[in-house]
């Protein structure tokens, strides 16, 4: 019962709480490429992470922001009437933190992840477009981000491996 109402849509507190987290903090108002700012949200959150210099608490984080991410993402589709918002971010910050799984955070492969995922992210290779059409919801918006962001990371493993 307290669940239901906590999370009734129409309730404005929630609604101000699910917005300014699927807009990473209100970066995906950001009136130039909102999806940028949003990965530069994952950057930040990333660096602040990695200094925890502990895997699991990574892991967790990045497991609890994905459950998170797909939860706020499909009520902020409702709250601003739009599948796939473009203002709805914390799938690119989730994406990005994917991205840099077991990297440390040196400045060539922050900026190195943050191409590749943006590179995933916009071309949208097999099969993140498909996710992205075929799964509705906080799912369809969160999981081809999360798919970038393996493809980013395995990517930037092997342009690393080959880099020194």
């Amino acid at each position: 019962m307290v669940q239901i109402v906590l999370l009734h849509l129409g309730c404005k507190p929630v609604r101000r709480v699910v917005t300014f987290v699927a807009t990473g903090a209100y970066a995906g108002y950001s009136p130039i490429a909102p999806g940028t700012a949003g990965t530069l949200v994952g950057i930040l959150l990333f660096v602040l992470l990695s200094s925890l210099d502990i895997i699991y608490i990574y892991s967790f984080t990045v497991l609890g922001i994905l459950v998170l991410a797909c939860f706020v993402s499909g009520r902020a589709e409702q709250i601003l009437g739009q599948r796939d918002s473009p203002h709805i971010v914390i799938d690119e910050v989730l994406g990005y933190l994917v991205t840099m799984f077991q990297f440390s955070a040196t400045w060539r492969n922050i900026f190195l992840g943050f191409l590749l995922f943006r590179f995933f992210d916009i071309a949208k290779p097999f099969p993140i477009r498909l996710i992205q059409l075929r799964l509705s919801g906080g799912y369809g918006v969160v999981l081809d981000d999360v798919m970038a962001g393996i493809y980013a990371n395995l990517s930037q493993r092997i342009i690393l491996h080959f880099w020194h």
